[in-house]
């Protein structure tokens, strides 16, 4: 699908659709709209009194043209209340290309609509993710689901802006950029989407050698095997490892700027392929969909992959401790202690908790890079999900304008997120008899927040944010529009705002 702008006259636009935001309670159509109410002979205000339409949000109905235009079809669809904000306009979009696929529109035009509440390059960015994300669909296992969505793809989808040359260049600009956050959200959505039989550690390892291959000049990538896991004594990596017959790795990609770079910042993802977990076996239920938990590493090679072409003056270090959570002769077993990378100890109370263990590991291997900001991205806790639902992903910080940074630009690409505290009176709750620290709590209160307080041990002074995105990364339902059932690639929008903004 090929996202531009349209400068010329909407009522002349040769389309196969016309999309026509209204919003809520409007009596008559306004702006460029009752310019091609006009032109239909007032076709547009009579069909919103006749199906009784009231603008509110997703609301639609159309008509043909009979002619009278130059688009086949107009849909009018409810914008909400005005003005028009970014999450609704990217919502609009992606209900819109859902509608022109049923419609067999091949040629689609949106029309922005007077009040608007961001600047136009915003605004055209959010269309463009909105289209290209509720457009998005993981058919490749369905043969003839697959066939009908090429057959019924949508060519061209045209932003109709008032057309002047500053309007234009703004919107092609928020083109650009929501072209680029959408592609790297979709690579995200791709490997999460894949079965664990077929996205293993290698093969996540190969997506990220990828990513560096493609872009030579400013990034570079850095494999540590099993054996070099070893001689780092990346104890709590190769713990989880023990139990699949699939080697560990630690991936470590960095993007470097042409110009000085203005910051240092290294992004964490936690990258484990599949999650039984381990000896302390989940029930079957609950590992269906446990290919998801490398979800925080998707995410971060998802950043990774736009950073090139976004060229922000940021030096940005891509890191994962890959493997899988398996049972086994050879698994770590409850009751096991570990020796991490930093030289802190572990007492594993239970398998399942192995998410934490591994990022101990990556933690302080991006501490050593001397960075300004760490910010790592995982599928830690059920608890969570208990605490803020399966839509809005936890933040813990030990750096109030890092968490600022990081809800300011969540809030942008309309990510959901909300901040949980570092609550002092539960670091205790971590402390081990025989270790430094244990896995669990050992309470089934505050998972979320005593999951946190266990990273922190790893980040020392160094400004740190944990999100925990064990909701978000998976959807259950296509409850928002621009991200349907499956994989989300929740969180690649919001750390590329978060690094350009630095």
């Amino acid at each position: 699908m090929r996202i531009h702008v349209e400068a010329h006259d909407p009522k002349s636009l040769a389309v196969d659709l016309l999309v026509v935001p209204v919003f809520k309670g409007a009596k008559r159509l306004s702006g460029a709209a009752a310019g091609l109410d006009k032109a239909s002979g007032g076709m547009l205000a009579d069909l919103m009194v006749q199906e009784k339409f009231e603008g509110k949000h997703g609301e639609h109905v159309s008509l043909r043209t009979m002619g009278k235009l130059g688009a086949t079809k107009v849909l009018l669809i409810g914008a909400g209340e005005k003005p028009l904000s970014e999450m609704e306009a990217r919502k609009l979009a992606a209900l819109t290309t859902g509608l022109a696929r049923r419609n067999r529109a091949k040629t689609v035009a949106f029309l922005l609509p007077d009040g608007l509440a961001a600047p136009l390059a915003e605004m055209a960015e959010a269309v463009t993710e909105g289209a290209i994300l509720g457009d998005y669909r993981f058919f490749k296992y369905k043969d003839k689901e697959l066939k009908e969505y090429a057959e019924n793809a949508i060519d061209s989808f045209g932003i109709v802006t008032p057309g002047g040359k500053k309007d234009v260049a703004a919107a092609e600009k928020g083109i650009r950029l929501g072209e680029i956050c959408s592609r790297a959200t979709i690579l995200a959505r791709g490997l999460v989407n894949e079965p664990a039989s077929e996205m293993t550690p290698e093969r996540l390892v190969h997506a990220a050698q990828a990513i560096a291959k493609a872009n030579p000049k400013r990034i570079s990538i850095k494999v540590h095997d099993e054996k070099a896991l070893k001689e780092m004594k990346a104890g709590g990596i190769l713990a989880v490892a023990k139990g699949s017959d699939e080697p560990p790795y630690l991936v470590h990609l960095t993007y470097k700027p042409a110009k000085k770079a203005r910051k240092k910042v290294a992004i964490v993802g936690k990258g484990i392929t599949f999650d039984s977990g381990g000896l302390s076996l989940k029930p079957s239920e609950s590992m269906e969909d446990m290919k998801i938990d490398m979800a925080g590493c998707a995410a971060m090679l998802g950043v990774m992959s736009a950073l090139a072409e976004l060229a922000p003056d940021v030096e940005v270090h891509g890191i994962s401790g890959i493997c899988e959570n398996m049972p086994s002769g050879k698994a770590t077993r409850p009751g096991d202690i570990i020796r991490t990378m930093s030289g802190k100890t572990i007492e594993i109370l239970n398998t399942d908790a192995e998410g934490r263990v591994t990022l101990a590991d990556t933690l302080h291997y991006a501490v050593q890079l001397g960075v300004d900001h760490i910010v790592d991205m995982a599928t830690l806790t059920g608890a969570c999900m208990v605490a803020l639902g399966q839509e809005v992903a936890g933040v813990m910080s030990n750096d109030r304008k890092l968490a600022k940074r990081l809800l300011d630009a969540a809030a942008s690409e309309g990510e959901l997120l909300w901040e949980l505290p570092l609550t002092e009176e539960y670091r205790d709750l971590m402390k081990a008899h025989q270790a430094d620290l244990k896995n669990i709590s050992g309470t089934r209160y505050g998972g979320a927040i005593t999951a946190g307080l266990f990273l922190e041990e790893f980040v020392g002074k160094t400004s740190w944010a944990h999100i925990d995105l064990a909701g978000p990364a998976w959807a259950e339902k296509n409850t928002v529009p621009h991200q349907p059932r499956g994989a989300t690639g929740f969180g690649v929008r919001t750390m590329i705002e978060f690094v350009q903004d630095l």
